[in-house]
């Protein structure tokens, strides 16, 4: 329900910036709604402002003008003051006369009121009033018994208020044929080409209460080849580099180690490649998804009916204790999941097989 502000916004609306500064996730389940303003204003150049390093994958998005991202500057006081100053007036020369804030940080707010937009609109947070001042508009989120699942309506309820909607609400990326080249380049270096079946893995996420042991991957990277040829690449960020390297080293069944040796992009282009992707609850399976893939992903205290990916091509893996899923980080806050500890090999391996069934990889 909208609060403040009046409902109707002129056609004439030349420019437009959506606001998402949340993680590489939050991005891919806001690209809904991009599409849906784009729709909507189909005159006007829609542009996005992002987290640093984020844009790479948005930027062969038809529906994305501008793609603008904050960035940690360094140096003293004055420098910083400099730059930032420099990055309001870059995002000023567009002449935003609409601004949706999809998040509730204090620097999205600040921006959008910096931007110079006439018309600026968010979500109202009850607890932070002089945020919800910087706004013009401000939708009153749905009570939780009237919430639609999916974590795209997290975004698609603000614009919906002014009569954007889209019934399309499955994310989606676009891999331009220059990242794919240097995707393919890169598996090709890597020896990936060599076998004829292979899929994707990231065991690791920023929380490690998420994660699976990482014994129990061991064992299904080796049953994976022993018992259909399917080799394993391995993909994550630099920082998991190392604990990659205990995995391979561990396997005896087929596996390549891609962890921290692609940019975002060209995540988005290997993932396109792969017949399937299998992770836990981290940013790879919603550009896996989005990119059009199969894929299979372990939700442990998290709450997949909200975060997993969406349609038949995808499935989850989830515990059997009933307290899951528990929204804590770890049993009690503990940082360890006793849900993840006691998900067996077998159930694991068993989805895996339905999996590869569906997405057509055992007849090739």
């Amino acid at each position: 329900m909208l609060i403040k502000g009046d409902k109707l916004i002129s056609k004439d609306i030349r420019s437009i910036l959506l606001i998402q500064l949340g993680d590489i996730g939050d991005v891919v389940w806001a690209t809904p709604t991009f599409r849906a303003v784009k729709e909507a204003y189909p005159q006007a150049n829609v542009s996005v402002l992002l987290r640093e390093s984020f844009g790479s994958l948005l930027e062969a998005d038809p529906h994305i003008h501008k793609i603008f991202e904050v960035k940690r500057y360094n140096g003293n006081i004055l420098k910083r003051a400099r730059k930032q100053l420099s990055f309001i007036r870059d995002l000023r020369t567009e002449r935003f006369d609409l601004v949706f804030d999809l998040r509730s940080d204090d620097r999205g707010a600040y921006t959008a009121l910096l931007s110079g937009a006439q018309i600026r609109a968010a979500l109202l947070y009850r607890g932070l009033k002089w945020r919800n001042l910087l706004f013009t508009h401000l939708v009153d989120p749905p009570a939780s018994k009237e919430r639609i699942y999916g974590a795209a309506e997290q975004s698609l309820c603000i614009v919906r208020e002014f009569g954007i909607d889209t019934k399309d609400t499955i994310p989606k990326l676009w891999v331009s044929e220059k990242v794919k080249r240097r995707a393919e380049k890169l598996l090709d270096d890597n020896g990936v080409t060599a076998v004829s079946r292979w899929i994707t893995l990231n065991p690791f996420s920023r929380w490690e209460y998420k994660e699976w042991e990482h014994e129990k991957w061991v064992q299904v990277i080796d049953w994976l080849w022993e018992e259909y040829g399917i080799a394993t690449v391995v993909v994550g960020a630099p920082e998991e580099r190392e604990k990659s390297i205990d995995i391979v080293n561990k396997c005896k069944g087929r596996i390549y180690n891609l962890t921290g040796r692609t940019s975002l992009d060209e995540l988005a282009g290997v993932l396109s490649l792969s017949s399937l992707h299998i992770g836990v609850d981290s940013a790879a399976p919603h550009i896996a998804a989005a990119v059009g893939i199969h894929t299979i992903t372990i939700y442990g205290p998290s709450e997949w009916l909200v975060w997993a990916p969406l349609g038949e091509m995808h499935s989850v893996v989830t515990p059997d204790r009933d307290c899951a899923p528990c929204h804590q980080k770890g049993c009690d806050g503990s940082g360890t999941s006793k849900c993840l500890e006691e998900l067996t090999i077998d159930k694991v391996e068993r989805a895996i097989h339905r999996a590869l069934d569906k997405s057509g990889i055992l007849t090739t």
